[in-house]
């Protein structure tokens, strides 16, 4: 890791100036700490903020940008992709759009500021699911210098852990759209109601988890070690979806896993024939 991480520095110095893409998640939070270490004030950083960003998050990347030293450098601007034609219909390539929504915010905040490379917080284990926005970034001209470094997700977690970042065991975070299958409109209202939803449950001591809309139904994942304790307070779990409006609560016994509403949508994709790249 020791190796990996000398090749990042090394990637982020042959950039020189450099933007970067800044959630406030674990990946981005680390490249955001080495980019400001290597490249001190020529690293900028851009957070994107929209209904489909959890709002407890957007406060977060704030907090860290500060927390970073960022100061005026950490550039947050309002992006709009529920206004996207087709977006909030919810397709299979609705992270492509998010993304190219990015990056139309990105780029030209790049060039006011004089700067080439725009990078993403993607790392090597993020190749091996179905990602149309990673490669739509790239086609827009971002870089991904942890990919090229050959880091993990795993190695992102020790290293932000011997940085001292608070971020290191941080549970995996998506944008809110991921809680709907394709095909199943995305709506203010009803990004509102997962979020309250998963704030909800987090402040029952719950940390690792989803809540997946299905209509009347909230299908909630929880890793395998919290599941227990799910049990024990399934009464205040499903008075919680009651008031957020769902008729039914169920807890998917799979457990959490990034990416589920993949299964069946990319299922249905190769039945109906069409290409998923």
């Amino acid at each position: 890791m020791t190796a990996k991480l000398d090749k990042l520095r090394e990637i982020l110095q042959s950039y020189g100036r450099t933007l970067v893409c800044f959630s406030g998640g674990v990946d981005s939070t680390f490249l955001l700490r080495v980019a400001a270490d290597t490249l001190g004030d020529g690293c900028h950083a851009v957070t994107c903020v929209s209904e489909t960003m959890a709002q407890g998050e957007i406060e977060d990347a704030r907090a860290l940008g500060r927390e970073l030293g960022l100061g005026d450098r950490h550039h947050v601007v309002d992006s709009h992709e529920l206004e996207r034609p087709g977006f909030a219909d919810n397709p299979v390539d609705r992270c492509a759009m998010c993304k190219t929504e990015l990056m139309e915010h990105a780029a030209p905040l790049a060039a006011t500021l004089g700067i080439e490379h725009i990078a993403l917080g993607t790392n090597v284990d993020d190749l091996g699911d179905y990602r149309p926005g990673i490669q739509a970034a790239r086609d827009r001209g971002a870089v991904a210098p942890m990919v090229d470094a050959g880091l993990t997700k795993a190695d992102i977690r020790t290293l932000s852990q011997q940085l001292g970042l608070r971020t290191w065991d941080k549970p995996q975070l998506a944008c809110l759209s991921s809680r709907f299958p394709y095909g199943t409109k995305i709506t203010p209202e009803r990004l509102r109601r997962v979020d309250a939803f998963e704030d909800g449950l987090r402040a029952l001591g719950f940390s690792t988890l989803r809540v997946r809309f299905h209509d009347t139904i909230a299908r909630v994942e929880l890793s395998r070690d919290e599941m227990i304790g799910a049990f024990d307070k399934r009464d205040e779990i499903v008075a919680l979806g009651n008031e957020l409006g769902f008729t039914y609560v169920a807890l998917d016994l799979a457990g959490f896993r990034s990416g589920s509403l993949n299964e069946s949508g990319l299922v249905s994709l190769r039945r109906s024939g069409d290409k998923a790249s």
